[in-house]
C-alpha cells in the first residue's frame, strides 16, 4: 500500500492523539556514537581492494587548453592512466538539476576547472604526476570584474519608488557590498566507484541523490537505473554537494576504463575553485518612511554574478518581496556573465546576504528616524504579502522579535550610539529581524515492521543535521515503539527517493513521508483488527483497541508489514506565502585602539513550525549564527582580478569563525503550529538562523562606535578607518 499526499491546503495535527511523547523531545543522534568512534563510514574511507587513485588536474586560467605532457606523465611510475575524456570536463552541477552539469570542448571556463585526471595505484603517485602537468592555455580569458560587466534582467516595479523617496519625511539610500563565500564543509568533495559489469556504484560526499543520479547517468551517457549512489554519512554540505561534481564523474569514468575501483578525492585548493561559490553582490536599499517610520517605498536591487549560461541567480531580493509592507517597490536582481567559478547554493542563498543587507539598511532607518529598530519592525509587518496579497500561513515575526527582546534584556537600551565604554572597548547592542521562504517538495520513505520493531528506509540524506534521530522519533511516535526499536537507512538510491538535504525542506518534506508511511502501517493493522485507524492505539508493541490489547507479533504472524508514504508538493504554495521567522541580538564590543570587535553575547529567536528535536534543532540554530558571525567580520572569498583564481584557497586564509570567535549562543523556539506546512506542521530551521544573524553583529558594531561598514566582513582595518 501507499499513502500519497499532495499539499493543496491545511494538515490535520494528529501528533497529540499518538501520546506518545517522542516528538518534541530533545533526543541524541542515534548515529552519534558512530561518529565519534571513528565507526561511520564517509565517502573516502573503508575504500575496496584493489582501489586505485585519481587526482585532478586543473586549468591556470580560463580560456582554450592543452595538457602539453599527457604522454610523459602517463610513464611515471605507477601512473595506471591519464584520463582526459570531454564528459569531465564539466561545472559543478547546481542542487537539483537532475541533468549533467554544463562543460566546454577543450576549453576552461574558469581558473581551476578540471580538465584530466591522473590515475595510479598510489595517491601520492597520482599526486606527483598531476603536479608535474604542463597545461597551456589560450584566448581570452573573459570577462573577470562582475562590476564592469553589462549585467542582464530588470527588477519588477510597482508604484512609483522615485516620487515616494523624493516625498517621504525619512529616506535611507544605501549600497552594500558582499564578497563571494565558500560553503568550507569538513570533508572534502570525495568519491570513490566501481563498476559490476554494466553497472556503477559510486560512494560519494552529496546531498540530493535522487537528483545526483540522474545527473551522474547523464555525464555517463547510461539509464538512471545502471546508476547506484550511496551517501549514508555526509561530512558537511552547506549547499556545495547540491550537485554532481568532477570528482565523482572522473571517478566512474576512470573505474570504467580500468576495470577497478577508483578514488577520487579534492584536495582543499581545490575544493575552493571546483566547488561552487557564492555569488559576491553589490545590494542599492532604498527606504521611504513617514514621520511615524511607516514604509512607504522599498527598493532593493542587487547585482551578482555567475558563468555564462547558468541558471542559478542568487535570489538575493527573495524575503524583500514579504517582509515589510511598503505600497512603492522596486526589487530584483541583475547577473553579470563572468569567468569565475560556478556560483551555486551556499547556505541559504539569496536570504543570507540580501536579508543581512536589508536588515543593516532597515537600521539605518531607524537611526534617521529616531524610532527603536524592534519597534519600526513592527510598524511595518505586513498583513498579507505585499506584492501579490497572498495570506501568509502563519507568521510570528513579531512573536520573535518581542519574545527575544525579552529574553536578551533590549528594554532601556539607549539608542544613541558610542554611550557605553570598558576601558579601551566600546560596547553596543544590534537586532535585526530574520525570515526565510518555506517549502515542501517531493519525497518517499518506506518502513518495514516486524515483531522485533521498525526499519525505517529512504535515500534522504544527513550532512550532519540530524536527520537520523527526526525519522527515528517520527516512526516511533507514530508506531508507538521506543528510539532503541527503530533502525532508519539513508543514503542510499536502492532505497526510495526522498527529499535530499537542501533548501531547509528536508526534515519537514522527507519526515512527512516517513509519518506517512507509518499511517499506511497504522491502517493496515486497524485493518486486521475490523477497527478505524483512528481508533488504534500503538504503545509498547501493542495495538490497542476500546478495551483489548494485541501484541504487534501476534497481529504480524511472525511475519512483517510495508508501509510506503509519498508526499508532492501540490497547489498550497499557490495559495498562501509560507516562510519562517526570527529575531537575532548581538552585544559587541570595539577596540578604539585597534578596531577589533568581538562578539561578547547572541541570541536567536526562531518561529520554524512544530519543532521535532531541540537538540538537533538548536545545533542548527548555533551553526547558523555563527555562518552570521563569519559573513560579518571574517568570511571573504578574494579573487584575483588578472584571471579570476581564488587567491584564499585554503582555511588557513579563509576565515571561518573558531571558537575564540563565538561566544555562548542562545537560542529560543517560537511557538508555531502552520498547518499548511504538512501533518507534521514542521518548517525549516536551519537555514532561517544564518538570515540577519549578520546585521545582528554589524548594527551592533555602529551602536557601540558609530561606525557602518557597508562592505563586508567588517575586519578591524575597515573599522579603525571609520573610527578615525
Amino acid at each position: 500500500m501507499t499513502i500519497t499526499l499532495t499539499t493543496d491546503g491545511p494538515a490535520e495535527d494528529r501528533i497529540p492523539e499518538m501520546k506518545q511523547g517522542l516528538v518534541g523531545v530533545a533526543t541524541p543522534r542515534p548515529d552519534g556514537p558512530l561518529k565519534v568512534t571513528g565507526r561511520a563510514v564517509y565517502a573516502a574511507e573503508d575504500l575496496p581492494e584493489d582501489c586505485a587513485f585519481g587526482v585532478l588536474v586543473r586549468a591556470p586560467a580560463p580560456g582554450t587548453i592543452t595538457l602539453a605532457n599527457a604522454d610523459e606523465l602517463a610513464a611515471f611510475d605507477g601512473v595506471l592512466s591519464v584520463l582526459q575524456d570531454p564528459a569531465m570536463i564539466r561545472r559543478t552541477a547546481q542542487g537539483g538539476a537532475g541533468k549533467a552539469p554544463r562543460q566546454g570542448p577543450g576549453t576552461a571556463d574558469f581558473a581551476g576547472q578540471a580538465i584530466a585526471l591522473i590515475v595510479a595505484e598510489s595517491f601520492e603517485a597520482a599526486r606527483h604526476a598531476a603536479r608535474a602537468a604542463r597545461v597551456i592555455v589560450t584566448g581570452d580569458p573573459g570577462q573577470i570584474d562582475a562590476a564592469a560587466a553589462d549585467p542582464e534582467g530588470e527588477p519588477e516595479a510597482q508604484g512609483d519608488l522615485d516620487s515616494a523617496m523624493r516625498e517621504a519625511e525619512h529616506t535611507v539610500d544605501v549600497t552594500y557590498r558582499t564578497p563571494s563565500m565558500a560553503s568550507a564543509a569538513m570533508e572534502p568533495h570525495a568519491a570513490v566507484a566501481w563498476w559490476q559489469g554494466e553497472n556503477v556504484t559510486v560512494r560519494s560526499s552529496l546531498q540530493m541523490l535522487k537528483d545526483n543520479r540522474a545527473e551522474l547517468a547523464d555525464c555517463l551517457s547510461i539509464p538512471q537505473d545502471r546508476v547506484r549512489l550511496l551517501a549514508p554519512f555526509v561530512g558537511g554540505g552547506f549547499g556545495s554537494k547540491l550537485g554532481i561534481a568532477p570528482e565523482a564523474v572522473a571517478a566512474a569514468l576512470a573505474a570504467r576504463r580500468l576495470g577497478r575501483p577508483v578514488c577520487v578525492v579534492q584536495e582543499r585548493r581545490q575544493v575552493f575553485e571546483l566547488v561552487n561559490r557564492r555569488s559576491e553582490s553589490h545590494q542599492r536599499i532604498r527606504l521611504a518612511a513617514d514621520a511615524g517610520g511607516r514604509l512607504l517605498g522599498l527598493g532593493h536591487e542587487a547585482l551578482v554574478s555567475n558563468l555564462p549560461g547558468e541558471d542559478h541567480i542568487e535570489p538575493v531580493t527573495q524575503a524583500s518581496r514579504f517582509a515589510y509592507a511598503a505600497p512603492h517597490r522596486v526589487v530584483g536582481e541583475r547577473v553579470a556573465r563572468v569567468s569565475l567559478p560556478t556560483a551555486g547554493s551556499v547556505r541559504a542563498p539569496g536570504e543570507a546576504i540580501g536579508v543581512t543587507a536589508f536588515e543593516c539598511a532597515m537600521d539605518e532607518l531607524a537611526s534617521a528616524t529616531g524610532i527603536d529598530p524592534i519597534t519600526l519592525r513592527l510598524r511595518n509587518i505586513p498583513d498579507r504579502h505585499p506584492q501579490n496579497g497572498k495570506p501568509f500561513s502563519s507568521h510570528r515575526l513579531e512573536q520573535a522579535l518581542t519574545e527575544g527582546a525579552e529574553r536578551f534584556g533590549w528594554a532601556g537600551r539607549d539608542p544613541a550610539p558610542r554611550q557605553r565604554r570598558e576601558g579601551e572597548w566600546w560596547i553596543g547592542t544590534g537586532v535585526a529581524a530574520a525570515s526565510r521562504v518555506n517549502t515542501l517538495t517531493e519525497a518517499e520513505a518506506r518502513i518495514t515492521l516486524t515483531s522485533e520493531g521498525a526499519l525505517v528506509e529512504t535515500d534522504m540524506t544527513d550532512i550532519g543535521t540530524g536527520t537520523y534521530a527526526i525519522l527515528t522519533q517520527i516512526a516511533g511516535e507514530a508506531l508507538g515503539l521506543p528510539v532503541d526499536r527503530v533502525t532508519v537507512r539513508l543514503g542510499d538510491t536502492d532505497l526510495p527517493p526522498g527529499s535530499g538535504s537542501g533548501g531547509s525542506f528536508g526534515a519537514a518534506t522527507t519526515g512527512n513521508a516517513v509519518w506517512l508511511a507509518a499511517l499506511d502501517l497504522r491502517q493496515q493493522l486497524a485493518s486486521r483488527l475490523g477497527c478505524e485507524e483512528g481508533d488504534l492505539s500503538l504503545q509498547d508493541g501493542e495495538a490497542r483497541v476500546a478495551n483489548t490489547r494485541h501484541p504487534l507479533a501476534a497481529l504480524l504472524n511472525e511475519g512483517s508489514l510495508t508501509g510506503h508514504g509519498h508526499i508532492k508538493g501540490g497547489e498550497a504554495l499557490k495559495k498562501v506565502r509560507q516562510a519562517t521567522y526570527g529575531a537575532h541580538f548581538a552585544e559587541m564590543a570595539v577596540s578604539d585602539v585597534t578596531g577589533e570587535v568581538r562578539v561578547r553575547r547572541m541570541l536567536g529567536s526562531f518561529a520554524a513550525g512544530r519543532i521535532l528535536n531541540p537538540l538537533t534543532a538548536r545545533s542548527q540554530c548555533h551553526g547558523g549564527m555563527t555562518w552570521g558571525i563569519g559573513m560579518a567580520l571574517t568570511e571573504e572569498m578574494v579573487l584575483d582580478r588578472r584571471d579570476g583564481h581564488v587567491v584564499n584557497r585554503d582555511l588557513a586564509e579563509y576565515h571561518v569563525p573558531v571558537n575564540a570567535d563565538v561566544p555562548p549562543l542562545t537560542v529560543h523556539f517560537v511557538d508555531e503550529r502552520d498547518p499548511w506546512a504538512g501533518p507534521l506542521m514542521v518548517k525549516g530551521i536551519g537555514e532561517l538562523a544564518i538570515c540577519g544573524a549578520g546585521a545582528a553583529v554589524l548594527n551592533a558594531i555602529h551602536h557601540a562606535c558609530g561606525v557602518r561598514v557597508r562592505e563586508w566582513p567588517a575586519t578591524p582595518d575597515k573599522v579603525l578607518a571609520g573610527l578615525a
